[in-house]
Parts: structure tokens; C-alpha cells; sequence
């Protein structure tokens, strides 16, 4: 059984309480933090996930995110249902009425209606 003394022999400790990194002012090539940037690109890319943001949104598309984002934030729902999602496109106004078309993308099928689902 090993004692007090010995029972850790490789242990090293450091005193790290003499000088305090963060409070050293180190000089930085540019200043990243000052925001003004983020400013001068205006309300179009605060509210708009920047993950996302690989291309420029027409405005429907932003009118459309910032509903839901106003949804979710109101009704605190970070991840909104399909059904959420509907009611808040027939808040905006939006009805069905054309035909169905193909779907976007790489289908070349109709979408799925509710006779034949």
C-alpha cells in the first residue's frame, strides 16, 4: 500500500498565480470585435441564420423567415411543426390556388396531394 508521501511520485505542480495572461494588453493585427461592419450590412443579415446565408434571399424569402422567427421567438418553439409552419404561410396570406406543379429540385413528380397520400 503506498503512503502519503509517495503515492503520486511523477506529480508536478505548477503555481500559475504570478502573472495573469488576461490582463496583459497584447497588441491585434485587426480589431474584429468593434461591430461596425455587422452594422453596415443593416436589418437583412441580423435576423437571417448565417449558417444559411450562402446566397442572397429574394424578398419573399425574407419576409418568410423573419415570420418565423417572430413565431418562434412569440410562441417559444425553436423547432415549429409542419402544421406551425403552414399557419404562419396563411398569416402571411398565402392560399393555394394554382394547380399542383412539379415539385423543385431534381423531381420530376407531382407533389403529394391528401386524396392520394
Amino acid at each position: 500500500m503506498a503512503t502519503a508521501d509517495n503515492e503520486f511520485p511523477d506529480v508536478l505542480v505548477t503555481d500559475r498565480r504570478g502573472i495573469e495572461r488576461r490582463k496583459r494588453q497584447i497588441p491585434v493585427a485587426i480589431e474584429r470585435r468593434s461591430g461596425k461592419d455587422r452594422r453596415d450590412q443593416g436589418e437583412r443579415r441580423r435576423q437571417i441564420d448565417p449558417t444559411t446565408c450562402e446566397r442572397d434571399y429574394n424578398n419573399e424569402e425574407i419576409e418568410f423567415m423573419k415570420a418565423m422567427d417572430q413565431y418562434k421567438r412569440e410562441n417559444r418553439r425553436p423547432f415549429p411543426t409542419w402544421s406551425e409552419v403552414l399557419e404562419v404561410l396563411r398569416a402571411l396570406g398565402y392560399r393555394k390556388v394554382a394547380e399542383p406543379s412539379i415539385m423543385p429540385g431534381l423531381s420530376t413528380s407531382l407533389p403529394p396531394t391528401a386524396d392520394n397520400a
